[in-house]
């Protein structure tokens, strides 16, 4: 098994925009920073193979899927790579975002989640909370569905 992890953003301009230049100047660099990540497994892409973006209803979304071999593997590249600068400076390119805005949960090694699946996920863990289904990063579940004890 391995670890399938979704997280949506609102952006505050289309990606074409000016407002988003700066960000979108750095997204392909981390991309191939996660690609080159120990553990890094999969990742969803979007048209041209770059980061997939959706416009739902008067807003942009960037919808980030990945698989990876373990949480500490994402764990390493979300917090101890390139990436990490990336969130600090969430709020010049983001809007608010419901939260939670990440889910993770646990797919056959050869699954690849899609859009529908892995919405379906972040629901599910806004509507019930952290469960064996989808978690988040604070409380997550082992294979067995049993609550992670390790921080």
């Amino acid at each position: 098994m391995r670890l399938a992890q979704v997280n949506i953003a609102r952006m505050r301009a289309g990606p074409d925009s000016p407002i988003m230049a700066g960000f979108m100047a750095v997204v392909d660099p981390v991309y191939r920073i996660a690609e080159g990540s120990p553990g890094f497994v999969w990742r969803l892409r979007g048209a041209g193979g770059h980061m997939p973006t959706c416009r739902e209803a008067h807003e942009w979304l960037i919808v980030n899927i990945s698989v990876w071999d373990s949480y500490e593997a994402l764990h390493q590249f979300v917090y101890r790579s390139r990436h990490g600068g990336l969130g600090r400076r969430r709020a010049e390119s983001f809007l608010p975002t419901p939260q939670p805005s990440t889910a993770l949960w646990w797919v056959a090694d050869d699954h690849r989640p899609g859009l529908d699946e892995s919405r379906a996920k972040l629901t599910i863990l806004r509507r019930e909370g952290p469960s064996p289904r989808a978690f988040s990063r604070r409380r997550r579940f082992e294979l067995d569905g049993t609550p992670s004890r390790r921080r």
